[in-house]
């Protein structure tokens, strides 16, 4: 056994904490349908695993639980407050940017809206291609 000094573990947790809270929010992209109580589920996991986690390891603040609670919430968004937070939330990703928009407004927004949305979408990733 080799013991693993307490920097180089807080190390190893915050990466792990770090790349699962990025995972959940790639997965929460990737939903193809959500109703209100998916979206209030999404937020109970997340309390569920953070509750966990402050068990596990002395680590705080817990890496990127903003990242995760920030896109949680989004879902939450009217169609006004949508176009503002995607111009003030360019650490998502277009495909994340753009499943919030299909999924959470999908079924509340006509067409033209969805579109203007998904175009503000488009001129964020603009410069990085």
């Amino acid at each position: 056994r080799v013991r693993i000094p307490l920097p180089v573990s807080n190390i190893l947790w915050e990466h792990c904490i770090r790349l699962a809270n990025r995972t959940l929010v790639e997965g929460y992209a990737n939903v193809k349908k959500c109703s209100n109580e998916g979206r209030a589920l999404m937020q109970l996991d997340f309390q569920q695993f953070l509750m966990k986690l402050e068990k596990l390891t002395d680590i705080r603040p817990i890496p990127d639980k903003e990242f995760v609670e920030t896109y949680i919430k989004a879902y939450y968004l009217t169609e006004n407050d949508m176009e503002s937070w995607i111009k003030e939330h360019r650490e998502y990703s277009t495909k994340q940017l753009t499943n919030l928009v299909n999924i959470c407004l999908g079924t509340y927004i006509n067409k033209k809206a969805r579109q203007k949305l998904l175009a503000a979408i488009d001129d964020i990733d603009r410069p990085k291609r």
